[in-house]
């Protein structure tokens, strides 16, 4: 059974590495390598935006959440993407799309000074370096039920992968795979969705509920304290990322760009409702017990035939591997813009190549660091979204509608929100033994922190101009 499943990802990562191939000569400057040119259409925007967002924590974490909480684990990722796109969609992306920048830290240092444009760099690459590690340790998790390897080599496998078609082809390389993921992604999902609807009904569903004793498992609102804090931490933090705003940024216009964030929440909408029906029919079916992995590992490994789990098996790995590109690709160009060129200026284009991919390459390697620590998907991913929640969201979202120099404002609340969230990451892997509130009850505590730097640094500000 792992020779199958190797050779179906053997042949699936082959597509991938000739992709970067096919793009390596297409890139002479730093927005070609990391803005495609500026000429995204609203059907790429919209295809790389899905494939982005619908990475291990969508598929993996979305359906173990409804099979193991019920119709409330629409709060987990469903409720704060759609909500995301939509903010982007009616508010940001005209102001983004016109601004004349290339990464978020440029406009950082014309509202709040070069000072605190270096922290804030700090604080976005060490988010997407944990973002691209949540996706590692799906990757490593979901691969070592199938090949029958060690997690680490997994790591590995995926890692270097992604490093190639990356370093080679450079954002757009990025995008083109991602189309590619996004078919493979679809196929997988309304495949398992047909197979679950003809094998299992929503009785049976309320069978295994009843027999149970969890009544709260068709609630909306089942443990709604925890679930609203997750969607404001992972909404905070994705209005702020990089990411969509490198998308936003790489459209050839205003109206591309809203043409593809309206496509994107409607197939946000659509796929978190299949994630929860899938999650709720696979109740009856199968139990995690039998692989002692995510609820579609125990579904490929024990119940699709070879064929439809081959292809489920390449949907999984596709939905990770077009999120973690996405982060190694967006690190290494705040790494290489934002560091690098502003200590050494350079206008070469091989140069700025050059110095593109090794970045690439570091990013992933930092990545691959964070992963061999950590083990939980979910963990991950919300560390990192804390990193921009509470350091990045007030200052970042601020710094678009003003029109000057807060210096005060964005450094006391960068260092006060971003300071909270290394603390907590310190703890969380051990390094500080504090009594701290875990994510996501972190998140209001660090968000007045950041909150009161801002206003404090305002103030600080307006009493230097009087005087």
């Amino acid at each position: 059974m792992a020779l199958d499943y190797f050779l179906f990802l053997a042949a699936y990562l082959a597509i991938l590495l000739s992709v970067g191939l096919a793009f390596t000569k297409r890139m002479s400057s730093l927005e070609d390598f990391f803005l495609a040119s500026r000429d995204l259409s609203g059907s790429w925007i919209f295809l790389t935006l899905v494939a982005s967002w619908l990475g291990a924590t969508s598929f993996l974490v979305s359906v173990d959440s409804a099979y193991q909480e019920g119709v409330s684990s629409l709060w987990v990722m469903g409720v704060p993407a759609l909500l995301t796109v939509l903010i982007f969609f009616l508010f940001l992306a005209r102001p983004i799309r016109n601004l004349s920048i290339l990464t978020l830290p440029d406009l950082v240092e014309l509202r709040y000074g070069r000072p605190v444009r270096h922290l804030a760099s700090v604080l976005i690459i060490w988010y997407m370096i944990l973002l691209a590690a949540s996706q590692m340790v799906a990757l490593g998790n979901f691969l070592q039920v199938f090949l029958q390897t060690s997690y680490f080599s997994c790591l590995m496998i995926g890692t270097v992968v992604v490093l190639i078609y990356s370093v080679l082809g450079g954002f757009f390389s990025v995008v083109f795979t991602d189309g590619i993921q996004f078919f493979f992604l679809f196929g997988g999902i309304f495949g398992l969705f047909i197979y679950l609807v003809s094998s299992s009904t929503f009785q049976d569903v309320s069978q295994t509920i009843q027999n149970s004793g969890r009544l709260d498992y068709f609630s909306f609102f089942a443990d709604f304290k925890t679930n609203s804090l997750i969607t404001l931490s992972f909404v905070l933090a994705w209005v702020v990322s990089p990411i969509v705003w490198q998308r936003i940024q790489a459209a050839r216009s205003v109206k591309i760009a809203r043409q593809g964030l309206a496509a994107t929440s409607i197939a946000l909408f659509l796929i978190y409702g299949i994630f929860v029906i899938i999650g709720l029919l696979s109740l009856p079916l199968v139990s995690v017990s039998e692989t002692g992995g995510p609820v579609l590992s125990a579904i490929i490994a024990t119940k699709t035939g070879k064929i439809l789990g081959g292809i489920l098996f390449v949907a999984v790995v596709a939905a990770i591997m077009s999120t973690m590109d996405t982060g190694v690709n967006t690190g290494a160009m705040s790494m290489t813009h934002d560091v690098y060129f502003q200590l050494f200026p350079s206008k070469r284009d091989d140069h700025v190549l050059l110095v593109s991919r090794i970045s690439t390459l570091v990013v992933a390697a930092l990545a691959f660091l964070v992963a061999t620590q950590f083990q939980s998907i979910l963990k991950t991913l919300g560390l990192a979204s804390e990193i921009m929640a509470v350091g990045f969201f007030i200052p970042g979202v601020s710094m678009i509608f003003l029109k000057k120099k807060w210096p005060s404002a964005g450094f006391l609340s960068l260092v006060l929100g971003g300071g909270f969230a290394l603390v907590g990451f310190f703890c969380e892997i051990g390094i500080l033994a504090l009594r701290w509130p875990a994510w996501p009850f972190s998140v209001p505590y660090g968000l007045a922190l950041s909150l009161a730097g801002f206003i404090l640094g305002i103030l600080i500000d307006k009493s230097k101009v009087l005087s």
